[in-house]
């Protein structure tokens, strides 16, 4: 009896079901829902004939075209699954070369930062060089002598003429060696002493070469000529006095030849055109004779004496008198 009611009442609910379903149907309204509609229009495409074979088919057909779809869907799916690979290994390259760049970069930095600090290094060795440079050329310009010097102080040619330029490097030479001491104090010695050996090498030839000219130019005055760089080549003679008194001797003996020669000649031959004339003219009459030979010597010694101090204008005292 309880296995009867409780068929039945499964029964009942399985015929409320069914009638709830089919309600639900008969209240749809297909022209609103859109999935239906689309549904249905898909169905008209293969399903064109109600027969019992299409029926029966039908669950097959829409399984079918089902898996067709699934099927497209995939191979679709796989050209893009084959795409987004091939991205993906772009990706993977790109970010291998990124990698690899962020490697070099860093390897370039460390490498840019080495020559930094050795161009940094670099600069400020250059700088104290040139600071070096700087101070060695002062100091060559201070101590030593240039070219256009030397070759003023030592001539250009062997015969070369003394000129008044001549006296200022000169002067320079004996500023230099007097300057060592000083350069010794400051605790260069080796260095004070070399330049001041080389100083007094150029103060000897100076000194050699200005004889030398002074001595030659004292020979050649037969009109006893005196300029200015002899009268200063004197001066400067006084600190070699061997030197000085060679020049003296020199000077005095061309003069002395000078002037026998000058009273020779006023002797027997007389001033120009026989006036005045000759001195010989009255040795008959010894007073007169001797006279005129004093005379002639009165009126030539002050002009030698002008002269001779006009040789030492610049001269000490000692050395004029």
């Amino acid at each position: 009896m309880d296995i009867k009611m409780s068929a039945y009442r499964d029964e009942s609910q399985t015929e409320d079901h069914i009638q709830k379903r089919v309600n639900k149907i008969l209240e749809t309204r297909l022209e609103a829902d859109k999935d239906t509609l689309d549904a249905l229009s898909d169905l008209s495409n293969f399903f064109t004939e109600n027969t019992l074979q299409n029926r029966r088919n039908l669950r097959s057909e829409i399984e079918h075209r089902t898996v067709g779809i699934s099927d497209n869907f995939l191979k679709a799916f796989r050209k893009v699954k084959d795409a987004l690979d091939a991205v993906c290994d772009d990706l993977d390259n790109m970010a291998k070369s990124v990698q690899t760049m962020k490697t070099n970069m860093e390897s370039s930095k460390a490498l840019t930062h080495d020559l930094i600090t050795q161009t940094n290094s670099l600069q400020t060795e250059r700088e104290r060089l040139q600071v070096d440079q700087q101070i060695a050329e002062a100091f060559l310009a201070r101590f030593q002598l240039t070219v256009p010097e030397h070759q003023i102080l030592y001539g250009a040619t062997k015969d070369a003429q003394i000129v008044p330029e001549f006296f200022t490097v000169l002067n320079r030479v004996q500023s230099i060696h007097s300057d060592c001491r000083a350069l010794m104090q400051c605790g260069y010695q080796t260095a004070a002493l070399e330049i001041m050996e080389e100083m007094t090498l150029h103060q000897e030839g100076a000194f050699e070469r200005l004889y030398r000219w002074t001595q030659n130019h004292c020979r050649n005055l037969d009109n006893n000529e005196i300029g200015s760089l002899v009268i200063e080549a004197m001066n400067r003679l006084q600190d070699r006095p061997v030197l000085f008194k060679y020049v003296i001797d020199e000077y005095a003996i061309v003069r002395r030849a000078v002037l026998v020669r000058l009273f020779i000649e006023a002797l027997t031959e007389g001033g120009a055109n026989g006036n005045p004339k000759p001195i010989e003219m009255h040795a008959h009459d010894p007073k007169r004779y001797i006279g005129d030979m004093f005379a002639w010597l009165h009126q030539a010694i002050p002009n030698e004496k002008e002269n001779l101090s006009m040789l030492l204008k610049k001269c000490d005292k000692n050395a004029r008198f």
